[in-house]
């Protein structure tokens, strides 16, 4: 008996230094970042000057940017050592948030959006890496199951706290909350991240460049990636569309980044007892189950605007507090993304990593992301102009309009959400026609061998 519990005892909670300190510096970083993106877009839009449409490409350009250069910039981290790669981005990271506080005028701006952008890409490989590097075989899920805990804490305190500042001091006031957070983050890193034997296989620009190519020439992969975007277009609205969606139909006082925390809050509640339930069923089915929830997800959205009216603007629930329709809407609609990407997001990788060749796993799976990639250009591109021609900026409103004819404008508001919607029903339908025929090709082969 006791030679059969001995090992758990040995697991337990018990993690070098290095994974502690790389833990408290994502959650500083996480904070940070989450706080900035998430009123990202209103800060391009009403206080740089951008219009919509500009906004949606410079944001889904940012995005993307992040996921492409993200394996490049591991390759990196791997030759100037990890201490001196978390030095560099934490420097990158705070001096990028604290410019876009102070300096407001565009090409700025850009400039260091672009340097956040490197930050942003430089950190994920060396956070995860740390990780990788300070566990065992025997306690890595443990240690990974307490770095995704990590990461939704520091994006849900992080997204809780702006309101409070975007409505008490200014919506440029939150970028210096983001750098205050990047600066702990670099001074923890200074004084106490000093990480030793982080020696493996270092892989160069140009295998990462080759690993990439090959990626994109797997018809199976890249067709995966593309359907599966579907899902994440959708799911990206929670920073593209939905800020400025719900500030300009309910006010100022609106708090859309509490909307976006429901998100986090259902993975957190909901994924290990979906991965348990999907546990012995293929992961292409578990992916499959969430891409039919999306539409559903953008259904709900949908239906805020129309329950106006109806309910005297204000829904009770079980007689504790009231609601305004939009925002109970959105919290059914990002609930619903939210239980969809715990059937999605855990079954993702093992897919695409089985679909890798032998030997390749790794490095296949860095690009694995570029789903976010593809679905960050597509989406906050299509948010501009569907913000443009629904859910106009007020400040573009033709001066001296009544009430009345302000409110015409945004009639058509909950369009916007139809057209994820669709997306998401092709998805899911495409999804079905790649597992069917998957499935077959895989079944003839197995036949003949």
């Amino acid at each position: 008996m006791s030679e059969q519990t001995n090992p758990q005892l040995k697991i337990g909670w018990k993690f070098p230094n290095d994974f502690w300190i790389a833990n408290v510096m994502e959650l500083f970083e996480r904070a940070a970042y989450y706080s900035f993106f998430i009123v990202l877009t209103l800060y391009l839009t009403n206080i740089v000057g951008f219009s919509d449409k500009e906004t949606g490409v410079i944001a889904g350009i940012f995005y993307a940017g992040i996921f492409f250069l993200t394996p490049f910039m591991g390759a990196m981290a791997d030759k100037i050592g990890f201490r001196n790669g978390m030095l560099l981005t934490f420097t990158f990271l705070s001096i990028g948030y604290f410019s876009l506080a102070i300096i407001h005028t565009k090409i700025a701006v850009l400039f260091f959006l672009v340097i956040v952008m490197l930050g942003g890409s430089f950190i994920k490989p060396l956070i995860t890496g740390t990780v990788a590097k300070t566990t065992t075989e025997e306690n890595r899920a443990r240690g990974y199951s307490l770095f995704y805990w990590v990461v939704n804490i520091g994006a849900f305190a992080g997204k809780t706290f702006v309101p409070f500042v975007r409505q008490g001091l200014g919506l440029e006031n939150v970028y210096f909350f983001s750098s205050a957070m990047a600066l702990f983050a670099l001074l923890f890193t200074f004084l106490f991240y000093k990480p030793k034997n982080f020696s493996g296989e270092r892989k160069s620009i140009r295998q990462i460049a080759r690993t990439l190519l090959k990626v994109v020439r797997t018809p199976r992969l890249i067709i995966l990636i593309l359907i599966v975007s579907g899902f994440w277009i959708t799911q990206g609205q929670l920073y593209a569309s939905m800020p400025k969606y719900v500030i300009r139909l309910l006010g100022e006082s609106a708090k859309p980044e509490w909307l976006a925390n429901v998100n986090p809050l259902v993975v957190v509640l909901f994924v290990v007892l979906v991965t348990q339930l999907m546990r012995k069923r293929k992961a292409v089915t578990s992916i499959f189950v969430g891409m039919l929830l999306m539409p559903f997800s953008a259904f709900a959205m949908s239906l805020g605007q129309s329950f106006e009216g109806g309910f005297a603007n204000q829904i009770s629930i079980f007689g504790l507090f009231s609601l305004h329709p939009l925002t109970m809407m959105m919290i059914i609609g990002i609930a619903i993304q939210g239980l969809a990407e715990c059937f999605i997001s855990p079954r993702y990788l093992e897919y695409f990593s089985l679909q890798a060749p032998k030997g390749e796993e790794g490095l296949y799976l860095g690009f694995s992301h570029l789903y976010n990639f593809v679905s960050s250009l597509a989406g906050f591109i299509m948010s501009g102009f569907l913000l443009d021609a629904y859910c106009p900026d007020p400040k573009t409103l033709p001066a001296g309009l009544t009430e009345v004819e302000r409110a015409a404008y945004y009639s058509n508001a909950s369009h916007i959400w139809y057209y994820f919607l669709a997306i998401g029903f092709v998805a899911a339908v495409a999804l079905f026609v790649f597992k069917y025929v998957t499935e077959k090709i895989d079944k003839k082969k197995a036949l003949q061998s």
